[in-house]
């Protein structure tokens, strides 16, 4: 089997060829070809996976190109994981907002519509080069805004693309430990969209666990989700919501944290990976020290990820379980391997509609429990969220259509619709500024 990387210069890359390498299931991977624009970054991380192979008694072979169609050439399964704009750009979708008075961050509010505009048109030239150098492939989305990409990829590409995040497993394995389940052993209902879901059930052996964690305030304290909202707002909403909800919920505080905090989430991104890929540069004939800095790095930027959203929740560390990796890596491996293997297994991914959710289009992209197999993947019937929960969806469903249009037709007019109907932008003279500085900042 044969996977193409597309972002294979990407920061994050090492953790699905780890995965890769203590996958010894049917049809496990033979060759990985990375692809970026940049042979710098394609330099540094494939020595980082010259290290990770160097431990293992069998690895994948790898091979790097600046190609796109020469790494798509026989690929079954593609992983798309693109940063359009490089981390200035993210800087530059936070920053622009922040200005303005209202929340900058990747994929939520304004500076997740002004990444869109950037991301679906490389994301639509990246699905007509599979349709038409690798047809059979399997694409997995891991690029952010990753439900708005997989929606307009999946124009291009049908059912064969499916998106991914790491979010609704984390959350549903931190619950579960604090439910003093295992994680492996439950089941669960959840539903939304992308950095838009909650979590509604989480049964074993038939018995829902949820209402009892809901009322035992001390193990809402122990795990990450429980302190971000606290036991009385959880109690309230019925529900567990993804950790993106915190910027909804409570928006002015945790835009309060982030215009206080030294610098953006991008910004620390931006200066902590240029340091990296500098450094590590000059490395490269020792993939052992490159290895060494790479997971120093990659430990600092997990140990800090969220950070203004605890902030806000009145601090706390993130757990350790979510330190070492098998987050999306492991989602798109165990979605490989159902594909791959025909093993029908219960995944949260981002997939079309098709019925599930009947107040959203069958064609429109959410999150929520799937069974994939050979023939791909499929939503689970699944209890209708409440009439708060599927407002929120529906309006921002409306924003994520409205980036898409203006991203593939050039509309300013459907770009200012974009922002200004998103709920944490407060005003249409306020989308219109946030447009126009970030135009004017390219």
């Amino acid at each position: 089997m044969r996977l193409a990387i597309i972002g294979g210069g990407g920061f994050r890359v090492p953790l699905v060829y780890r995965a890769l390498l203590d996958d010894d299931g049917h049809g496990r991977c033979e060759e990985v070809a990375l692809y970026d624009t940049d042979p710098a970054r394609l330099r540094v991380i494939g020595a980082v996976l010259a290290a990770e192979a160097a431990r293992a008694s069998r690895a994948p072979r790898v091979r790097a190109t600046t190609d796109l169609d020469e790494a798509l050439a026989g690929a079954d399964f593609v992983f798309s994981a693109i940063r359009a704009g490089g981390l200035a750009g993210r800087v530059r979708d936070e920053r622009v907002p922040l200005a303005a008075g209202v929340l900058g961050q990747e994929t939520v509010g304004a500076g997740g519509v002004l990444y869109g505009l950037r991301s679906v048109p490389q994301a639509l030239r990246i699905a007509e080069r599979v349709r038409a150098v690798a047809p059979d492939a399997w694409v997995i989305n891991f690029t952010n805004p990753a439900g708005m990409v997989t929606e307009a990829m999946s124009a291009v590409l049908g059912h064969r693309v499916i998106g991914i995040c790491d979010s609704p497993v984390g959350l549903v394995r931190r619950a579960a430990r604090a439910a003093g389940a295992d994680p492996a052993a439950v089941r669960y209902g959840y539903t939304g969209l992308n950095h838009l879901g909650w979590l509604q059930s989480l049964t074993l052996d038939g018995r829902d666990l949820l209402p009892g964690l809901l009322a035992d305030e001390r193990a809402l304290g122990s795990f990450e989700e429980g302190r971000l909202f606290g036991a009385r707002w959880l109690r309230a909403l019925g529900a567990l919501p993804n950790e993106y909800l915190h910027y909804y919920y409570f928006r002015r505080e945790t835009l309060a944290a982030t215009r206080a905090a030294e610098e953006t989430r991008g910004a620390f991104l931006a200066r902590q990976q240029g340091a990296f890929f500098t450094a590590a540069l000059a490395e490269t004939d020792s993939p052992e020290r490159v290895h060494a800095r790479w997971e120093r790095t990659r430990l600092e930027r997990e140990e800090t990820y969220g950070a203004d959203g605890r902030a806000a929740a009145g601090g706390g560390e993130r757990d350790s379980c979510d330190l070492e990796g098998g987050g999306y890596e492991q989602v798109a491996l165990d979605l490989m391997r159902a594909i791959a293997a025909d093993r029908t297994t219960r995944l949260i991914l981002n997939v079309r509609n098709a019925g599930t959710l009947p107040a959203l289009p069958p064609d429109a992209v959410i999150e929520t429990v799937c069974e994939a197999n050979a023939q791909g993947a499929h939503p689970v019937p699944v209890v209708s969220p409440g009439m708060a929960e599927l407002g929120l969806m529906l309006q921002l469903k409306a924003v994520e259509r409205a980036t898409i249009e203006a991203a593939t037709t050039g509309s300013p007019e459907a770009a200012l619709r974009a922002l200004a109907l998103h709920p944490l932008v407060d005003s249409p003279a306020t989308a219109a500024r946030i447009l126009a500085e970030a135009t004017e900042a390219g």
